[in-house]
């Protein structure tokens, strides 16, 4: 179960690099960036993990 924690935590990591990377031609607001990083990086894998774990 680690290795598929660690799984989604990377794809997740990856994605909300890319989605930040991409939101700076939509944005300027370095908070707005700053969140979507955090959110799609940080915040939905750990949901999806507890999810998954209570599953």
């Amino acid at each position: 179960m680690a290795l598929t924690d660690r799984q989604i935590v990377t794809a997740f990591a990856v994605l909300g690099v890319g989605l930040w990377y991409a939101s700076r031609s939509v944005t300027d607001s370095s908070a707005v960036r700053l969140a979507v990083l955090i959110g799609v990086g940080v915040v939905v894998p750990t949901l999806v993990n507890q999810y998954r774990s209570r599953s």
